[in-house]
């Protein structure tokens, strides 16, 4: 980045110092992850010059016989590796691809269903604070107040009461599987839509380690960073009859031109997570959850639902007298990247719940295994009992500097 550093140099600075953060901490934000350096250079082409309003072969603007080469290969490649019948790779991230999903499919009014916030839901399947509670009739459907686990029955009979138009299954902080199949004969039984959102777990769903919706559900929307490992964007894949509905309602009803720099980074990320590496990658950030959550349990710590299947883990601390938002802020001056979370049916507001949310993902692309977990959750243990004590804090910082120095963080240079 010589260029930038004479440009902007405060600019340059401020992405040095971020760079060496991501290098020098352990980060368990299970939404973020490490990018190879190819998918890197692509997302810092010369494609970021381009505007390419419309679809390959249909554009607005001359000039886009490679845009629309690129566009083609990474929607074929979005295809082949989700078995999908049509694939759109132009959203720009998560909640405007599953806003497009509703303006496709939905009217005006007509009711959606989605897994409450509080219970591991997403703000854009109809929670109150987002626009799409405010276009669409929002119903919510959560876990057991003991098991924490989706109640499957019970979401049957909500669906017969309220009879939504759409389903959402997906989640942004729930540690189980979904049954893809038993949702889809639930929505075909009130005749709604099923959209099944696996932004957290699409490379868990590559990997083989996630049952796979894509037989079961009319759309699936999957952001493309998280377990992909990929850029920050999205993609929509759909049955073939309702390609055109969901292309219209991206372009023009909801977006003007691609980004084609991230376009044909997702590219370069699906042709990654097409290799036997990459599978090998997701059945290890399972590996590593369960091993992580084994620990913290070892050590006294609540877990939401008991444990996880997936790459992510809910703690409630609780029992342990620390409130998340401490425990979260704490962990970061440690050198621990995490964030705090609501538990279900917390008796505490969002912005300072009972628990914290942890995952896999990115320290899993570093190499680190189950041995690592271990280590992590002793430190997870030591900061956590000594949350006001920031002599233990720097200690167990230090040495998560020079731990995190042992693992290589891809696309990075140390």
């Amino acid at each position: 980045m010589d260029e930038l550093q004479r440009t902007d140099p405060e600019v340059y600075r401020l992405i040095k110092q971020e760079e060496s953060y991501q290098i020098e901490s352990v980060r368990l934000i299970p939404s973020e992850n490490y990018v190879s350096k190819a998918v890197l250079e692509a997302t810092g082409s010369v494609l970021a010059n381009k505007y390419s309003e419309g679809y390959a072969g249909r554009r607005y603007y001359e000039g886009q016989r490679y845009i629309d080469q690129i566009e083609t290969l990474v929607a074929d490649r979005a295809k082949s590796l989700f078995g999908a019948e049509h694939a759109n790779v132009q959203p720009y991230s998560g909640s405007p691809a599953n806003l497009a999903v509703y303006f496709a499919l939905l009217k005006p009014g007509e009711g959606l269903m989605g897994l409450a916030l509080p219970h591991g839901g997403h703000l854009s399947h109809g929670w109150s604070v987002s626009i799409s509670s405010n276009f669409w009739r929002p119903i919510h459907y959560t876990v057991g107040r003991e098991s924490h686990l989706i109640d499957y029955e019970a979401v049957r009979q909500l669906a017969r009461a309220e009879r939504p138009k759409m389903i959402v299954t997906g989640a942004t902080a729930y540690p189980r599987q979904f049954d893809f199949k038993l949702f889809s004969e639930i929505a075909r039984e009130v005749g709604a839509y099923l959209l099944a959102d696996i932004s957290h777990i699409a490379g868990l769903i590559v990997a083989g380690v996630h049952p796979d919706p894509v037989p079961y559900a009319d759309v699936v929307m999957t952001t493309t960073h998280k377990t992909l490992r990929g850029p920050r964007g999205a993609m929509i894949l759909c049955r073939k009859e309702l390609a055109a509905q969901i292309d219209k309602a991206v372009f023009p009803g909801l977006q003007g031109g691609p980004h084609n720099h991230t376009t044909a980074a997702i590219g370069v990320a699906l042709k990654e997570a097409a290799t036997p590496e990459f599978k090998e990658y997701g059945r290890q950030v399972v590996n590593n959850a369960k091993a992580l959550a084994d620990e913290l349990l070892a050590r006294g710590f609540q877990l939401v639902s008991g444990g996880t299947d997936n790459h992510l883990i809910v703690v409630d601390l609780t029992n342990k007298a620390v409130i998340g938002k401490k425990a979260a802020q704490a962990l970061d001056r440690a050198g621990i990247v995490c964030n705090h979370n609501t538990i279900p049916y917390d008796p505490r507001k969002p912005f300072s719940p009972s628990g914290i949310r942890l995952g896999t993902p990115a320290v899993t692309s570093r190499g680190m295994k189950e041995h690592e977990m271990r280590q992590i959750g002793a430190w997870l243990d030591t900061v956590i009992t000594h949350v006001n004590d920031e002599t233990v804090i720097g200690r167990v910082a230090g040495e998560v500097r020079e731990f995190s120095r042992q693992f290589p963080a891809p696309g990075l240079v140390a």
